[in-house]
């Protein structure tokens, strides 16, 4: 029944997707670099099209999301995409979507997707989810935390671009489903980024925009930064 029911919500969500603003006319990529050879071009704002006359059934279908992701890391968490690399059928559709599974006490990191609205709906345990906003207009006004208690049945929309988490609160494992607004939504972990870079960012950097000492910076860049999925 469980898996019967995140099937549906899966296909709810994925559903509703096209009536939301979605953000594929804009690049679908972080950059494209103009290049003179036409032979070492790609092409922007999706994929090479397949000719509609070798198209078949199986490019529209994807098996597996009934299978648990391995949450065996160090944040508890694994994330399994459904985007255009794993679905070539989901080109220029502006849709996408993943299955998130969480161990006890398992975190989603803060992150963002930077072309993408994201819808999720829990099926399983209890997260604790919640989005900052942008920086305000008010200098003297701090970016505000939007947060919630999910449990199964419950929905919870992250909004396009914001720094966003889900941290399983729960005694058990949880499981979520999420529905993107683009075939290629993008995923910036936050500490992945700023600590894990490669090359690193320049500690001075850091020590500045964060307001602590050079060791804390050192020791955060030395460390493994899990990348869920």
């Amino acid at each position: 029944m469980k898996i019967i029911f995140g099937f549906l919500a899966t296909i709810l969500i994925v559903s509703l997707a096209p009536f939301s603003y979605a953000s594929d006319p804009s690049p679908l990529q972080d950059f494209c670099v103009a290049v003179n050879d036409s032979a070492a071009a790609v092409f922007v704002n999706g994929k090479f099209c397949k000719n509609p006359d070798m198209v078949v059934a199986d490019d529209f279908f994807l098996s597996g999301l009934n299978k648990p992701g391995n949450t065996s890391n160090a944040v508890g968490s694994f994330v399994t995409p459904v985007n255009v690399n794993q679905l070539p059928g989901l080109n220029t559709l502006g849709i996408s979507a993943v299955r998130i599974d969480y161990a006890q006490y398992g975190l989603n990191p803060p992150h963002t997707h930077p072309r993408a609205t994201e819808i999720l709906v829990v099926l399983e345990g209890t997260l604790y989810v919640g989005f900052v906003t942008s920086n305000p207009a008010n200098p003297a006004m701090k970016n505000k935390l939007f947060t919630k208690y999910l449990n199964p049945g419950d929905v919870f929309v992250f909004p396009e671009g914001l720094i966003h988490f889900q941290f399983n609160v729960g005694k058990t494992n949880a499981v979520a489903f999420a529905g993107l607004s683009s075939q290629n939504p993008g995923v910036i972990t936050i500490a992945n980024a700023v600590f894990g870079s490669d090359p690193p960012i320049n500690p001075a950097v850091l020590t500045k925009a964060f307001q602590v000492e050079k060791n804390v910076i050192d020791y955060l860049q030395a460390q493994f930064w899990t990348n869920i999925g």
